[in-house]
């Protein structure tokens, strides 16, 4: 069975005092040995939430890395930086680097492939407009960016990936995809593993939801067989974050 995860995506959110102090709120409501709790937090905040985190069974993520271990690019963190201080998942491909920074799919597979080269675990985010899903795009969008994301990973590798659907259209605009909707997604991720890799990879590999989840929603969309848990946004930057991780069966 697929350990659920739960990781929170705090953007461009929190001072270090600010990270801190939310922590500290969390931390003694979060109890969860089954779910894989992580916090994907910006770079300022990264050793300040390690430090925080210590005793807890709370994970620590990045929301970004480059491809290159160092080098001429300002203001950029590598793999090596994070895993020094001890993040173990990172977010990429998120849709707002995809569209704000332009970031395309062969920088996202290479990213993938530095953070796996450090053992720190992709969260690959992958996701359709609203004009895409008019149109009846979406799993054929889908699809692309799963197989040009995972391209030349190692079948443990593909296993061990985190894959995160979030509509576009869902992303901070109190929207949401229908629980159908959501597995329906899903499970065309899981079948393009296996079309890539094998079904035993593909029934490892974790998918999660993201796109305005918060604690009124998460319980029936964690249910879904193929959404093993989720990426969450505005609401992990608030106490509502532990009922969501609670939510997760």
């Amino acid at each position: 069975m697929r350990k659920k995860v739960v990781a929170g995506n705090w953007k461009m959110n929190k001072t270090p005092k600010e990270a801190v102090a939310l922590v500290e709120l969390l931390k003694d409501k979060i109890n969860r040995d089954d779910v894989d709790v992580v916090l994907c937090v910006p770079a300022i905040d990264i050793t300040v939430v390690a430090d925080a985190i210590k005793g807890t069974n709370i994970k620590l993520g990045a929301e970004n890395l480059h491809y290159e271990d160092s080098g001429a690019y300002t203001g950029e963190i590598s793999a090596p930086m994070l895993d020094e201080v001890g993040a173990g998942y990172v977010i990429i491909g998120h849709s707002e680097r995809r569209d704000y920074f332009k970031e395309r799919d062969d920088a996202v597979n290479k990213k993938i492939l530095k953070a796996f080269e450090y053992n720190i675990t992709p969260i690959l985010c992958v996701g359709e407009s609203l004009a895409e899903r008019e149109d009846g795009i979406t799993i054929e969008k889908i699809r692309m960016q799963v197989k040009k994301g995972i391209k030349n990973c190692t079948d443990e590798q593909a296993a061990k990936i985190v894959i995160a659907y979030e509509p576009i259209w869902a992303i901070g605009t109190g929207k949401h995809a229908t629980n159908e909707q959501a597995q329906e997604v899903c499970s065309e991720i899981r079948k393009c593993v296996a079309e890539m890799y094998s079904d035993a990879v593909a029934q490892k590999t974790r998918i999660l939801y993201g796109g305005s989840v918060n604690a009124a929603n998460s319980a029936e969309l964690f249910a879904m067989p193929d959404i093993d848990g989720g990426l969450v946004g505005g609401a992990s930057l608030k106490e509502d974050f532990a009922v969501i991780v609670n939510s997760a069966v």
